[in-house]
């Protein structure tokens, strides 16, 4: 218990100490802060995606910045049935909070997403993750986080997701969609491991924390304007069933 305190406690004031000390010292509320939160962008859908599927569940792992935010939205999205907040690209031996934040272990702070094939393809899938859940042209950083652990990635489960991936990543950069090239690396064969249960369902349980105030709840609102037909008002919440690690 003592060991999960203090992890919170670190990234609590590691996320939200900016946003605190600026509401605090200029006596306003964070949303007068509105440039803070990154902006969604309107993009277009892949023209290679995957079939709709006959199984009725596929995994799709990505990493945007600190896994609230991207679990977050993919929580509220029609057609995912679970979405776990955890580490891919590094060992099973470094996948805790701890370490991972140190930067050297290799993992980014990724979320697995379940979700029916028959109802979301995997190519819709990139589609929010780009648009909406993070800023691709960041290098090893989301926001205020910085370390190779912030880093865009996504970790395909199969050959057919990487072929999808790859061929997303270069039509957005032909269509020179965002300002800078995407940096959103494609890493093979990588373990996902879930985090600790207290950073699952991080944005629905604390609206009012700073970083998630500032970063997240934005993301939540994008979504559902940039994607109505894909928004889910009631969250699918981890904690529900325990994640097992």
């Amino acid at each position: 218990m003592t060991q999960i305190l203090e992890s919170s406690t670190a990234r609590r004031v590691r996320c939200a100490r900016l946003f605190a000390a600026l509401a605090l010292m200029a006596g306003v509320a964070l949303t007068a802060f509105p440039s803070l939160a990154e902006d969604a962008r309107t993009l277009p859908a892949p023209a290679l995606d995957e079939p709709a599927g006959k199984a009725a569940s596929e995994v799709a792992v990505l990493a945007g910045g600190c896994f609230w935010g991207v679990q977050g939205v993919f929580q509220h999205v029609e057609g995912v049935t679970r979405a776990v907040s955890g580490y891919a690209g590094g060992d099973k031996t470094t996948a805790d909070y701890p370490k991972v934040g140190n930067g050297w272990t290799g993992h980014a702070e990724s979320v697995e997403i379940t979700f029916d094939p028959r109802t979301i393809t995997y190519g819709r899938i990139l589609h929010i993750y780009f648009s909406v859940a993070h800023d691709p042209t960041e290098l090893n950083r989301q926001g205020p986080d910085e370390g190779t652990q912030y880093r865009s990635a996504i970790f395909p489960a199969n050959a057919e997701q990487a072929r999808v991936a790859l061929a997303y990543i270069d039509q957005l950069d032909r269509a020179r969609a965002f300002a800078a090239p995407i940096v959103t690396t494609i890493e093979l064969n990588r373990t996902f491991y879930p985090a600790e249960d207290y950073h699952q369902d991080y944005l629905t349980l604390n609206p009012t924390q700073p970083y998630i105030a500032v970063y997240d709840l934005p993301k939540i609102a994008n979504l559902k304007r940039l994607f109505p037909d894909r928004y889910r008002a009631e969250p699918v919440l981890v904690m529900a069933g325990k994640v097992e690690r």
